[in-house]
Parts: structure tokens; C-alpha cells; sequence
């Protein structure tokens, strides 16, 4: 008897008939991530922001309105902003350190549909260490080689060089720490960069713990790209997105109105 194949059942990434019919995607899957961020306690005053570049305009993103707590945003909350920081779509205003930073990552990185940073509690304490994420457990290797230290810091990211600079040491890779501020990760989707935020968050939790404890042992390089190129996957991390996706919308049906 020949034993059954094992092999990963996940779909393709959905693909659509109109511009229309792929804002409203990433619209519904922008409002999901917030919610999911504000689950997780990503949520601080003011802080944080997910952006989405809109598919007709690609020189505008979707984001989150300033002053609005992550668990209560729908679709309609939603507010596109363009290059210059003024709002395109929507009633209400936009953080200035959302476009500063995020603007100048869709602007130097074509390839980011979607991008997160949030003041989360484990990414923070990575960051007051000024290090990145260690290969300590199989999750974290989705980072290994793909990842960067901000190690300066201005204060608050109110100044247009000030998100250059951030984008810069982003360059070409899916995860940056900014140093005694927090994280940046981004993706090809909101699916992507938000559970990639998410996953980095827990990475940096398990690290910490692991490094209090004693002595972690880390996996070597080779072991590490191994990892990456499985736990690293885009497939992978659009689809584990999305069952976090059905759990949020089945508990929170309201965040998809819009208005």
C-alpha cells in the first residue's frame, strides 16, 4: 500500500473582475486586521497604523482614521489618503506619522500592497534591545535574512525624512525594528503584512522568555533557511491570515459595514 501524500490544501489568492470588487477586498481584509490588532492588544492611545494601497490609484493607501481605537473600525471608517497627505475618501483625518512612514514605504517599495506598524508589547521590548529576531524557534526563521534594525531615533515620525529613513533601513526586506519605537512589516497584501505583525510579535515574545530563561538553542543558518523558506511562506502566511479573518468576522460581523 502506498502512504497518502501529504500536502498543503491553500487556495490561490482570490482574483477579481473589476477594481471595484479587489478595493472592497482589501477594504474588508484592512478593517479585519485592525480588529485583530486590537484583540491582540497591538492598540495604544494613537498609536499604530495599517495601510493598503488602493488597486486603482496606486498612488494612494487606505488607512485607519486618527483617533479611532482598532476594535471598533469597519469598512466605513476606512479613509484613503494620496501622496501628499490629504484625504482623497473619507470624513475623517489621518495620523501624520501613518503617512509619513507609509508613504515613503509605498513610495520606495512598489512591491508592498500593504503595510502594519503597531506599538506592541513584545516588539517594543525587541526593540529597546536594538536587536532582531533570533532563529529560537521554527516561526521566527519566516524573518531569518529578511529583516532590519532601525537604530536611530528623532522622536515622534512627524517629518517627511524621518519615514525615509525608516524605509530605508526597511530596503528590501518584510520586517524592521525601529529602535525604543516598535515594528514594521509589510507584504503583497493586507493578509501578508498583518499576520506577519502578528507572527513577528509572538516570535519576539517566545525570544524574550527563551533569553530570560537561559540559553536558547538557536537553529544554524542553514537550519534557519531551511525554516525560512517553509514558516517565510507569502501562500502561507496570506492563508493563515485568513483564518484569523473567519474568526473575527464570525465574532464581530459589524466591522464589514459600510455605512
Amino acid at each position: 500500500m502506498t502512504a497518502p501524500k501529504s500536502s498543503l490544501a491553500i487556495p490561490d489568492a482570490p482574483e477579481f473582475d473589476t477594481v471595484e470588487q479587489e478595493r472592497r477586498h482589501r477594504k474588508q481584509r484592512l478593517a479585519a486586521a485592525l480588529r485583530l490588532f486590537g484583540r491582540q492588544g497591538y492598540d495604544e492611545g494613537v498609536a499604530g497604523h495599517i495601510t493598503v494601497r488602493d488597486p486603482e490609484r496606486p498612488d494612494c493607501f487606505w488607512v485607519n482614521p486618527f483617533g479611532v481605537s482598532f476594535g471598533r473600525i469597519s469598512v466605513k471608517d476606512l479613509v484613503m489618503v494620496d501622496s501628499a497627505g490629504e484625504v482623497v475618501d473619507g470624513t475623517r483625518s489621518v495620523n501624520r506619522g501613518a503617512f509619513v512612514i507609509h508613504s515613503a514605504i509605498h513610495d520606495l517599495r512598489p512591491d508592498v500592497i500593504a503595510a502594519a506598524h503597531a506599538h506592541s508589547i513584545h516588539g517594543r521590548a525587541l526593540a529597546a534591545l536594538g536587536v532582531p529576531l533570533r532563529p529560537v524557534v521554527q516561526e521566527a526563521c519566516a524573518f531569518f535574512e529578511d529583516q532590519s534594525v532601525y537604530r536611530e531615533y528623532n522622536g515622534l515620525a512627524l517629518e517627511a525624512d524621518e519615514g525615509r529613513r525608516m524605509a530605508e533601513a526597511l530596503g528590501g526586506n518584510r520586517a524592521v525594528v525601529l529602535r525604543n519605537h516598535g515594528v514594521i512589516t509589510v507584504g503583497a497584501s493586507v493578509e501578508e503584512a498583518a499576520f506577519w505583525f502578528i507572527s513577528f510579535d509572538r516570535a519576539a515574545q517566545v525570544q524574550l522568555l527563551a533569553e530570560a530563561a537561559g540559553t536558547p538553542a538557536y537553529l544554524s543558518d542553514e537550519q534557519a533557511r531551511v525554516a525560512h523558506r517553509q514558516f517565510g511562506s507569502p501562500r502561507v502566511a496570506r492563508y493563515s491570515f485568513e483564518i484569523l479573518w473567519d474568526d473575527i468576522v464570525h465574532a464581530q460581523p459589524e466591522l464589514l459595514d459600510e455605512g
